[in-house]
């Protein structure tokens, strides 16, 4: 733990995967470092999944189960907690030097040298009758993740954007049966791949209509239409894409037109109007721009960002090899 009054060299923001990651990594340079989650003893939306079958090394884990090794690794390193929710970002100077300002919501306040932002992002919700209850059940909001599970099954995949295509296409390779099924006459996402699903005999459109109703027994086994229809399916998965957690960040650094930090792998972030790099300010994980969030690019991110930062605190005199 930082002493009284004293300034941290990194505080991260939020303990998920990337988080969590980061959190290790600056241990391994001797960083002084805390971690901050709002929930309590969480580990991000990991806790949430239920079994993950591609994390290398560890196959068929429980989400929760996976969160907690993450987490009790970094607590053998003496990771130091803050179970408080910032409220606050602000960026100040101290003797000519950048330093973060961050306001809790019990009123107190911690100051770093850099900051490593792991918030992460949330799936759109598709507000549908069975939803809570079938979630991890046979209700996904992430065919790269659960896809492998309805090998050979039935499917039915939400939305009309380029993420409920993109499923779509993904899940065509692995499962019997794709419904699509979308509310509108056309689909807002990229027509290449449309053309593509078209093309693929084990896919069908359902234009012009949507699901108010999930149902089944233990597991989910149908969907229920808006028109009436009942349709048989093993799987359901809810494409709407996800909503950044970056309202904490606005106006401190770059965002693009979706909400996500604009980043590359190093986790570097720039000013609002993306004119200049935003000095000792990282993002890791799903609230920044990428191609793939998955729980082993978020690790990635993590360890990333902090190698980003160190380099970055070597130039203010502090900073070891990770």
């Amino acid at each position: 733990m930082k002493e009284e009054a004293a300034v941290y060299d990194i505080i991260i923001i939020g303990s998920g995967p990337a988080g969590l990651s980061a959190a290790v990594y600056a241990k391994r340079a001797n960083l002084d470092i805390a971690v901050v989650e709002k929930e309590y003893e969480g580990s991000g939306q990991i806790a949430e999944s239920g079994n993950v079958n591609n994390y290398l090394g560890l196959p068929n884990i429980n989400g929760y189960e996976l969160g907690e090794k993450f987490r009790n690794h970094a607590l053998s390193l003496d990771v130091p907690f803050i179970e408080k929710e910032a409220l606050r970002i602000s960026k100040i100077e101290t003797a000519g030097q950048p330093e973060y300002e961050i306001e809790f919501d019990d009123g107190s306040v911690e100051n770093a040298k850099a900051i490593v932002y792991t918030a992460g992002a949330y799936p759109r919700k598709a507000d549908i009758k069975g939803e809570a209850e079938y979630l991890g059940k046979g209700l996904s909001y992430c065919a790269i993740c659960d896809g492998a599970f309805y090998k050979g099954k039935t499917a039915a995949v939400l939305g009309g954007g380029d993420t409920a295509l993109d499923d779509a296409l993904y899940l065509s390779d692995i499962c019997q049966k794709v419904y699509v099924v979308h509310r509108r006459d056309k689909f807002r996402g990229a027509q290449s791949t449309v053309e593509l699903l078209k093309k693929r005999e084990n896919v069908e459109f359902i234009l012009n209509d949507s699901v108010v109703e999930i149902q089944g027994d233990k597991k989910l086994s149908s969907i229920i239409l808006k028109s009436g229809k009942s349709l048989a399916a093993d799987g359901v998965f809810a494409a709407y894409g996800s909503i950044p957690q970056t309202k904490l960040v606005e106006g401190l650094v770059e965002l693009d037109e979706r909400g996500y930090v604009k980043a590359l792998e190093d986790g570097v972030t720039h000013t609002p109007d993306g004119s200049r790099i935003q000095a000792g300010f990282y993002v890791a994980g799903d609230a920044r721009t990428k191609r793939l969030r998955q729980v082993s690019t978020a690790v990635s991110d993590g360890a990333n960002a902090i190698y980003s930062a160190t380099e970055y605190l070597q130039t203010r005199g502090k900073g070891n090899e990770i």
